[in-house]
């Protein structure tokens, strides 16, 4: 006879005791299921997460590469975008100021895409840079592509809205330095330890920033120093012509020929309009800015020939940034969002501009200047 004290200890040792919950470790976060068969939400969002940073980062390291992104004088620099966003968008006020210091937030803005871009792709910090992502595109949408018509076709909105899935999520559970992280403090969470502050779990995080930092630091700087080492010399093709006083009415110029034995005097039509500066101020090849004394916009002026002149309003049909003729390519680009416009005629050969730019009737007058007329 078995008593009834056996049998239970009997039934307690052939029952299966479940497993206590195993936490999670750092080679977890490349299985696409977990235990309970579900796919953690950071999965679906990696081709976003991956795209995003790698445009974002590919942009800063760009910027930083191309030396006529910080050259004031150059028709694509940070300058002439600023200048041309300081007169169409909603914060003119706040960008005319930024103006002057063109050059620092060209390098701002740079880095802070290189930074963005390189949390996305790694993981690293993802709501952080997600957040940043979306600051950066909300500005850019102000300043940029405020007036793009229709407003799809500016790219700036679409990144803001692109951002906040990582803002809300983060890495979400997929592979990134985030989830390794988060992993490392649970194994450690898990493990008997002495009670205080978890001295290896605040510093991990702090540690792995700061080396990802330095290391984006000097990829910036190689890209940048590379960038000026292998960049063509830049090219003396754009001036500016300074403003003539007025409205010029048309007056005669006297001019006086002597032949043998008689004097003969002619005279020559000065052009009735608005004198802008010198004819030999613009390159032959080459343009010149000036403002448009009928609107006040900026204006483009550029000499394909000798002697001929095409004039062009400098704002972009688009989003409102302001222009420039690029010689070595002769045509007519917007360094906003890569719209192109013949420099002959002003017509768009590549978009997104919808139309093309208004010409402006200008004439060498016979003292050698310009006139807008």
């Amino acid at each position: 006879m078995t008593s009834n004290a056996q049998r239970r200890a009997l039934a307690a040792s052939q029952r299966v005791v479940p497993d206590a919950p195993r936490a999670p470790g750092p080679g977890d976060q490349w299985q696409v299921r977990g235990p309970d068969g579900t796919v953690a939400v950071g999965w679906y969002l990696v081709p976003l997460r991956l795209f995003l940073g790698v445009t974002f980062l590919f942009a800063g390291l760009q910027k930083l590469a191309n030396p006529d992104f910080l050259r004031t004088a150059s028709p694509n620099s940070i300058h002439a975008q600023l200048a041309g966003a300081a007169r169409t968008s909603p914060i003119h006020g706040l960008l005319g100021h930024l103006v002057p210091m063109a050059s620092l937030v060209g390098v701002l803005i740079a880095l802070a895409e290189v930074a963005i871009g390189t949390g996305a792709l790694l993981g690293l910090l993802t709501r952080v840079a997600a957040a940043g992502g979306v600051l950066l595109s909300f500005g850019l949408f102000l300043a940029v592509s405020f007036h793009a018509r229709p407003f799809y076709t500016g790219s700036d909105i679409v990144f803001l809205f692109a951002w906040t899935p990582l803002v809300l999520v983060g890495a979400g559970g997929a592979p990134a330095l985030d989830t390794w992280l988060a992993a490392q403090r649970a194994v450690a969470a898990a493990a008997p330890r002495v009670r205080g502050v978890p001295r290896r779990e605040v510093v991990s995080t702090g540690v792995v920033a700061g080396v990802v930092a330095a290391a984006v630091v000097v990829l910036a700087g190689v890209v940048a120093g590379l960038g000026r080492l292998f960049a063509p010399a830049p090219t003396s093709g754009s001036s500016a012509l300074s403003l003539g006083g007025g409205a010029t009415a048309t007056t005669a110029a006297p001019s006086t020929t002597t032949a043998p034995g008689a004097t003969t005097s002619t005279t020559a039509a000065v052009p009735k309009g608005t004198k802008i500066g010198p004819a030999t101020d613009v390159p032959v090849g080459g343009s010149a800015s000036f403002t448009d004394p009928g609107s006040g916009d900026p204006a483009l002026v550029i000499q394909p020939t000798a002697g001929e002149f095409v004039a062009f309003d400098a704002v972009c049909p688009h989003a409102g940034c302001t222009v420039g003729y690029a010689p070595s390519a002769r045509i007519i680009a917007c360094p906003c969002h890569g719209s192109e416009f013949n420099a002959r005629t002003g017509a768009v050969e590549n978009g997104p501009a919808p139309t093309g730019l208004t010409s402006i009737r200008i004439v060498e007058g016979p003292t050698g200047d310009l006139y807008v007329t």
